[in-house]
């Protein structure tokens, strides 16, 4: 019996990954910090607006005489107003935070995609604008516990799930070669690796710890691919010279680690 739900995800490169799921815990403890810094951004809010709005509502007032209607026009704004910081909030954290918001990073979740991709602009803001329905009568705790994949309302709808963040630094368990400790300072100086998400690096590890258990063609075929995309996102200057695919992500494996490992 397993302590905490894990759940396996197939990326698009057809690699196989095995998450920890959140669990309602960590995401209660994420939501309640999440309010409480929203709440002091929201009152803050409030408080300015309610000086400005005084002052506005009697110029507007002294020009057009209608001052109850003022009121309530400067209330409906407001409200409009705090219901869109309470929406950005979440958005905005979560797609240049890399699916987390301060909440999520203090207690190490993070929102991914069904594929294991990181959550978008889109995912993030069907999420945002069903988070009040999943508030309301505590539906979104009932779904998370009652469902395999803990998913609320949001989730279900953004196709998106929550995570455990991992951070893989243990020592590799499969060979590496020779040439790629050599490569790996190359790596180092030429690539960027802060713009490499957690997720892109669980698929190079996966990929090397089971590349013997594929065939010799899907083993070349998905190596190929893999090194493609991660030189495109993280290559700032070509490599001096011409290395194979896997000793490149090999390379890359140990540069990753060898940063994460660091204080």
């Amino acid at each position: 019996m397993r302590l905490f739900n894990r759940i396996q995800i197939q990326t698009p490169e057809s690699v196989d990954l095995e998450f920890t799921l959140a669990g309602i815990g960590n995401r209660v403890s994420a939501l309640m910090f999440d309010y409480f810094v929203l709440g002091l951004i929201q009152l803050t809010l409030v408080v300015v607006w309610l000086f400005g709005s005084l002052f506005l509502a009697d110029v507007i007032t002294n020009l057009l005489g209608t001052n109850e209607r003022v009121q309530q026009w400067l209330i409906a704004i407001l409200l409009f107003v705090v219901f869109g910081v309470y929406v950005g909030y979440f958005v905005w954290f979560e797609v240049f935070w890399q699916g987390q918001t301060p909440g999520k990073r203090r207690v190490q979740i993070r929102v991914i995609r069904d594929d294991g991709r990181p959550c978008g602009l889109q995912q993030s803001t069907l999420r945002a604008l069903l988070r009040p329905v999943d508030d309301l009568l505590f539906i979104g705790a009932f779904l998370i516990a009652l469902t395999s994949r803990e998913k609320r309302l949001g989730d279900w709808v953004a196709g998106t799930v929550v995570i455990q963040e991992e951070r893989a630094i243990a020592e590799a368990n499969f060979p590496i070669s020779e040439s790629a400790h050599l490569l790996k300072n190359q790596v180092v100086e030429r690539a960027n690796l802060s713009a490499l998400l957690p997720d892109d690096f669980a698929i190079i590890r996966e990929y090397l710890q089971r590349r013997t258990q594929l065939t010799s063609e899907a083993r070349g075929k998905i190596g190929r691919q893999l090194a493609t995309q991660v030189k495109q996102v993280i290559l700032q200057e070509p490599l001096p010279q011409k290395v194979s695919a896997e000793e490149f992500l090999e390379a890359v494996y140990l540069a990753y680690q060898d940063q994460r490992s660091r204080p």
